[in-house]
């Protein structure tokens, strides 16, 4: 059952990441400095970044499940707000440090960081009630 919830946390994420960044797509490549083409679309937008994201947060949700199972967290008020203090507390700040220093836009940092705590959230969410 485990693995099962592992995977369905990281579906619903990934499927939150899609809606999310198909918002703020305009912002997010104009930050990102991305290449589009004359119909808007990124030049080099291929299935691999999709493929490798996807993995990274199934990842992400295992080691979630791992932590919240050594700590006791269950309900879902405790996964959402276990999640929420993931995405918020440990994934952001690293985005921020990695954005400081490889001197992008922090406009890019406070977008991307918008998506791992609501993606945390999910997952902690799904998490605990799987």
């Amino acid at each position: 059952m485990g693995l099962v919830s592992v995977i369905v946390a990281a579906i619903a994420a990934f499927a939150a990441g899609a809606a999310y960044y198909m918002a703020l797509s305009k912002p997010w490549m104009e930050a990102a400095n991305i290449a589009v083409g004359p119909d808007g679309k990124p030049v080099n937008d291929g299935p691999l970044p999709y493929i490798v994201s996807f993995v990274m947060i199934i990842l992400v949700a295992g080691m979630m499940r791992h932590t919240f199972a050594l700590s006791g967290i269950e309900g879902l008020s405790k996964g959402l707000t276990s999640g929420f203090g993931v995405g918020a507390f440990f994934i952001s700040p690293w985005i921020f440090v990695n954005t400081g220093y490889s001197n992008r836009p922090w406009k890019l940092a406070v977008i991307d960081s918008g998506y791992a705590i609501i993606a945390a959230t999910i997952i902690g969410g799904v998490l605990t009630v799987l």
